[in-house]
């Protein structure tokens, strides 16, 4: 089992891996993954380094969360963190995130899971107003108190959903989209998550595949791919869906990116090198949904660190062909 760098993940007071293993595509919304090759996948990023998965209950309705309960049963060996999500199973309407639904989202999690007490609790991407209720903290206290959850963080579209979040005492830790195409965190919110002890996960961060530089402009995706169904954010958020930008933009600077990358390294591990050298990321996320992609994501992070001009140059890349499209908004 290959040691990787561990940081601590806010006011969780836990140390996760700075490469973690997102398993959004192991739930569904990324084509069909078999339970066979998702556990391939969960044991290849254990193997490699990686002690923190991120899902949630919404994730194939459910599946994502029963295949990593189900792994880490068969392995008990590995030392894994766990962070879920709640809040996408209802109607998006504040009034839907009330401690009766918590307590019902959380029985399921906890079961999916096959644990009593879930490491680390995300609300997923609420309504606005929910950052900002008294009443949806004191709900989430509630369940750390009864042993239910041993922490609570967001989940974010906005960055000023993040200061929001990141200015309350109980919020350990916050998930937001950062990635060379998703610039705007870095203004504001990593500082003030530093300032404040919560911890950052980067999610995101190959927009969508945009950064891997595997595709092109007639690249055809699968009836069944969020990049089909949700370009314009017909289903959720668009953020979520090639961070935002236009697939044409996209592909256009993703070709430019893949020219920053060091020699040896692919444009993906460079992506996710640059994420992990931002001061204040606590861990990044990538999915995967072959062996070799978890081992690839994992691998980033014995790169060596990037040089100050290939930074300046993703700083560059960005004003040029990203900026109008996308800061604004996020």
């Amino acid at each position: 089992m290959i040691l990787m760098e561990q940081r601590e993940l806010g006011r969780t007071g836990r140390d996760v891996s700075v490469v973690g293993q997102g398993t959004w595509q192991l739930g569904g919304d990324w084509g069909e993954v078999r339970e066979e090759d998702a556990f391939g996948v969960l044991d290849a990023a254990v193997e490699s380094g990686v002690t923190f998965f991120d899902t949630a209950d919404v994730y194939g309705d459910g599946r994502s969360e029963q295949l990593i309960g189900r792994y880490l049963k068969e392995r008990p060996d590995a030392r894994v963190f766990v962070a879920t999500k709640m809040g996408r199973r209802v109607e998006q309407l504040p009034e839907n995130y009330v401690l009766d639904n918590f307590l019902a989202w959380n029985d399921r999690s906890r079961s999916n899971l096959g644990v009593d007490t879930l490491d680390l609790v995300q609300l997923h991407c609420p309504p606005t107003a929910v950052y900002s209720s008294d009443a949806v903290y004191d709900a989430l206290d509630t369940l750390v108190e009864r042993q239910r959850i041993a922490a609570y963080g967001v989940s974010v579209e906005t960055c000023a959903e993040a200061l929001t979040a990141i200015a309350r005492p109980g919020v350990a830790s916050v998930q937001i989209i950062l990635n060379p195409f998703r610039l705007k965190p870095l203004d504001e919110v990593l500082p003030a998550a530093r300032a404040a002890g919560v911890g950052i996960v980067a999610r995101v961060p190959l927009a969508s595949g945009l950064l891997s530089g595997k595709y092109t402009k007639d690249t055809v995706f699968g009836p069944d791919d969020h990049r089909t169904y949700n370009r314009h954010g017909e289903a959720f958020d668009q953020g979520e869906t090639f961070s935002g930008v236009d697939y044409a933009t996209g592909i256009a600077a993703a070709a430019e990116f893949a020219g920053l990358a060091p020699q040896g390294a692919t444009p993906a591990r460079t992506a996710l090198r640059w994420i992990i050298q931002q001061p204040g990321v606590t861990s990044v996320i990538p999915g995967a949904r072959s062996v070799e992609q978890a081992r690839a994501n994992a691998s980033a992070a014995a790169l060596e660190p990037l040089a100050d001009t290939t930074l300046d140059a993703v700083r560059d890349l960005y004003d040029r062909r990203i900026r109008a499209a996308v800061h604004s908004r996020w």
